[in-house]
């Protein structure tokens, strides 16, 4: 499939979701849809147009979480990343662990350290996270820097403390 082709594909599957497409370089392609599209673009990259899964990476941009779903096309060279914006202050968005079964430790990961909500995950619990961390505290979400910033040592017993006082009342 030539890259024309890929693209144009994903334009006439989804003419009225894709917000933006965007091709940072000749490998790299961003297409950027709403969050209640991303999983049936998932679904059609995957199963329709027969990419391989890479990962799901997400940050925190200030406005919401930003997921994005990496995929690869081997035969072209070409990584195709769909990017949504998830929003805050409660984000949730519909899983994909159901389509692609290696997503679900990935989501459990973004889970723990951004909170966001995965709908319909199978086993959505904390993962990284020590059974001691406070709930509803996010280490990679913006609105945490600077709470308990892990910089140094000596910052991070001072949190340790904190903690341990929290377990003692």
């Amino acid at each position: 499939m030539a890259e024309l082709n890929l693209v144009q594909k994903v334009k006439e599957k989804f003419p009225d979701k894709m917000r933006e497409l965007w091709e940072k370089s000749p490998r790299r392609i961003y297409v950027t849809v709403g969050k209640e599209d991303a999983k049936d673009v998932v679904r059609y990259l995957l199963g329709d147009l027969g990419a391989r899964f890479i990962t799901i990476t997400a940050l925190d941009t200030g406005q919401g979480i930003e997921m994005l779903y990496h995929f690869s096309f081997d035969a072209l060279g070409k990584i195709v990343s769909v990017r949504t914006l998830v929003p805050m202050p409660f984000p949730e968005i519909e899983t994909v662990s159901l389509i692609i079964p290696g997503a679900e430790y990935i989501e459990r990961e973004i889970y723990d350290i951004l909170g966001v909500n995965f709908r319909n995950h199978p086993n959505l619990k904390r993962f990284i996270l020590g059974d001691d961390w406070p709930e509803g505290e996010y280490p990679l979400r913006r609105e945490h820097k600077g709470q308990f910033p892990y910089r140094t040592e000596e910052e991070q017993g001072l949190y340790r403390k904190h903690i341990s006082k929290k377990g003692e009342k």
